[in-house]
């Protein structure tokens, strides 16, 4: 079309200007590291009497160290428009008039924008969150800069920046680029709290934040910590431990935890350190001492659930796992644009061309059993997800049956307190009114710590934390998950044979915590005894019903496949379902039947998500060939969806893996062995080339 840009993607405005004005109104709403930029131009048409028209698109990865690079992106999109015209000689041709480039700065909460007139002058400011305008500083475009690239690094995977229309490149191209990115971290690294951290961290630290998270993302994916050594002892000393220099990271341990012995993070580092000597036994002892300096972190509980677990201490887990402190799930900045008028995701011609390109699929492979699609567990996030994923290993390490009888055994039941309830109703009816009680045991309202309960050592008690974890907020984000009765009870349906699975008990529920308070107010003044039980929280007796639909689908589905087996009858699912059953393996720790089920997937149609699981395990198995033609397959499909960035991307990470193992040139060697059409081996060999500047280890083999 005449009015857009060749490879580029638009949303035209219906409004001139909607999109700024839009932005601008959002920017209070911005808590953490902000939306991606937003890339706004305006194109006349040189026939007099046409409206100019406005789109825009979003983009990362630009350089935004000054105000003149940003002008440079908005002047290079002149070069985009259609060749095949001229607006010199075309009475109806369009051309860009004026571009504004806006990029948020997380540190001053501010939106830095660059405004170019073509030809003419740029402009440069920041608006503030009332829309006022300002003079940008130095230390302003140093903030806007890293925010920038911290942006482009963290947004790199993340599936809920999936945005139609959102153009990624690479933010970091040379050594000199590294180099700055590195200096701009050392001058703001102690402000990083400022930006926000992960979702399972409820207060953000110097250690823990979204800058600290890029930094070791950055250098992390590739392997070469050498680089990312901020002055902060637990960050170093997981650098020196990736770079295998363990002699360097105990010292840096040592030295500083005699400065700040009860900083969790240093405690975190030395804990994984000693689990991976096989050292559980002084781990464990500082996982309990981390969560008694921090027990109001999720992150605290956690590790030490997953200690507990790799001593086999499955009580003990499951206790630990029911203190963790559980956190309201934070979306990401994000703002809405007014629906456009017309959008134009155009195809670069190299790609449609090159025959690899493969669409998401339609029509009945997209389809997908109910039973499969209501599975509650996919819509869990945060601290809500990290606990989910400990609850499955504990399953998976003792099987269903066992984890039942250990959570009857720690928790109190319902039958239990029902039956507890009605004998001391029974008490108070025999008993003249008043008679008093001296009270011999605790009541069930008081959770003893969990030393007390479940271990004879005699370390320091972990300190409770019900009243930092109790808020309604965190009820009703559990109390969402989809846990209806119905159709749950039944097998999924399908076409075949009657096939009975194996069964699988429903959990039965623990007393909650609104029926102890319930207890109270009625009976204040008795005491209930349960021996050294304690209450199941609502969120975990939520997630054991969420683990049940996982089981309770999962083994129908292994036994209905071993019956099709048996009977020689071929075993038939659409691409979405297999889809959906390799994630409910992956979940429940099967991997070998996940691998199974995405390469059924990908039989019956395209599907990103089951290409990256696949190139994720292709590369733990050093399966160097079925490796390379996923990550073809996933590069292929992101140019064509404007993701330009090579690194840090997870397909650069698990090619990185691979060059580790088997090194460079072998890697470069099966990849011309593959007889790629020129466009596509141009794209891989970008992988090859970033590994080669920036000496990713194995680059010299």
């Amino acid at each position: 079309m005449a009015d857009t840009l060749k490879d580029i993607p638009e949303f035209f405005e219906s409004e001139l200007g909607e999109s700024i004005i839009a932005r601008t109104d959002a920017l209070g709403a911005f808590r953490e590291l902000g939306p991606p930029d937003l890339c706004h131009i305006i194109k006349a048409n040189a026939k007099p009497g046409v409206r100019e028209i406005g789109s825009y698109h979003y983009v990362s990865g630009v350089d935004a160290s000054s105000s003149a690079t940003l002008a440079a992106y908005l002047n290079s999109l002149t070069y985009s428009m259609d060749e095949s015209q001229s607006w010199f000689t075309k009475s109806n041709a369009w051309r860009i008039r004026s571009g504004i480039y806006c990029c948020f700065n997380a540190f001053s909460r501010v939106d830095v924008r660059v405004e170019v007139k073509i030809p003419g002058g740029v402009e440069s400011y920041y608006v503030d969150v009332r829309g006022e305008r300002h003079e940008a500083t130095a230390s302003i475009w140093q903030e806007t800069y890293l925010s920038a690239i911290l942006r482009a690094v963290l947004y790199s995977d993340d599936s809920y920046y999936r945005l139609a229309g959102y153009r990624k490149i690479d933010p970091i191209t040379s050594l000199s680029a590294e180099a700055r990115f590195l200096e701009a971290v050392e001058n703001l690294f102690w402000r990083g709290w400022q930006l926000g951290s992960k979702p399972e961290i409820q207060v953000a630290t110097s250690v823990h934040n979204h800058l600290t998270a890029g930094v070791m993302k950055y250098f992390g994916d590739s392997f070469r910590y050498g680089p990312a050594d901020p002055e902060v002892g637990a960050l170093l000393a997981q650098a020196y431990i990736g770079q295998n220099e363990e002699i360097k990271a105990v010292k840096v341990l040592h030295d500083d935890l005699k400065q700040t012995p009860m900083s969790y993070p240093l405690l975190h580092v030395q804990v994984d350190f000693l689990r991976s000597k096989g050292q559980y036994d002084m781990a464990l002892k500082l996982a309990k001492f981390a969560v008694n300096t921090t027990p109001s972190e999720f992150l605290t509980w956690a590790k030490l659930t997953e200690v507990y677990i790799d001593i086999e201490d499955y009580k003990n887990a499951l206790l630990t796992l029911n203190s963790c402190p559980m956190f309201t799930y934070s979306e990401r900045d994000m703002h809405r644009m007014p629906a456009p008028s017309k959008t134009h995701l155009p195809i670069k011609p190299d790609i449609v061309s090159s025959g690899v390109m493969e669409e998401d699929s339609a029509g009945r492979e997209t389809e997908a059993d109910p039973n499969l699609l209501r599975l509650p567990a996919p819509a869990l996030h945060g601290t809500f997800a990290k606990a989910y994923t400990l609850l499955t290993r504990l399953a998976a390490k003792i099987g269903w049956d066992d984890l039942l009888k250990c959570r009857s055994v720690v928790f109190v039941m319902e039958e239990e307190y029902r039956i507890q309830k009605a004998k001391e109703e029974e008490k108070k009816t025999t008993h003249s009114p008043t008679t008093e009680y001296s009270p011999v045991e605790k009541p069930i309202s008081e959770k003893k710590p969990i030393e007390e309960e479940a271990s004879s050592e005699d370390d320091e008690p972990l300190k409770s934390n019900e009243a930092e974890t109790k808020s309604d907020e965190l009820v009703d984000n559990m109390e969402n998950v989809n846990l209806e009765d119905e159709d749950k009870s039944s097998s999924p349906k399908v076409d075949g044979p009657n096939i009975t699975a194996p069964s699988l008990e429903r959990p039965q529920q623990a007393a909650e915590d609104n029926k102890e308070k319930d207890l109270e107010s009625k009976a204040p003044d008795v005491s209930f005894s349960f021996g050294n039980k304690r209450l199941c929280e609502r969120w975990l007796d939520n997630l054991f019903m969420v683990l049940y639909e996982d089981l309770r689908v999962y083994t129908f589905w292994r036994t209905e496949a071993a019956h099709y087996r048996a009977q020689q009858m071929s075993y038939r699912k659409t691409g979405t379902e297999w889809e959906l059953m390799g994630d409910l393996a992956l979940r429940l720790w099967h991997e070998n039947e996940a691998k199974e089920a995405y390469e059924q997937c990908l039989d019956h149609k395209f599907s990103a998500k089951a290409w990256m699981k696949l190139l994720e395990i292709y590369a733990k198995e050093g399966n160097v060939q079925k490796a390379l033609l996923a990550a073809v397959k996933l590069t292929v499909y992101h140019e064509r969806w404007y993701h330009e960035i090579v690194y840090p991307t997870e397909i650069a990470c698990n090619l990185n893996k691979l060059i580790r193992k088997e090194g460079l040139s072998k890697m470069q060697n099966i990849l011309t062995s593959m007889n790629l059409p020129r466009p596509v081996e141009k794209l891989m060999t970008r992988y090859f080339d970033y590994g080669e500047l920036f000496k990713v280890e194995g680059y010299e083999l």
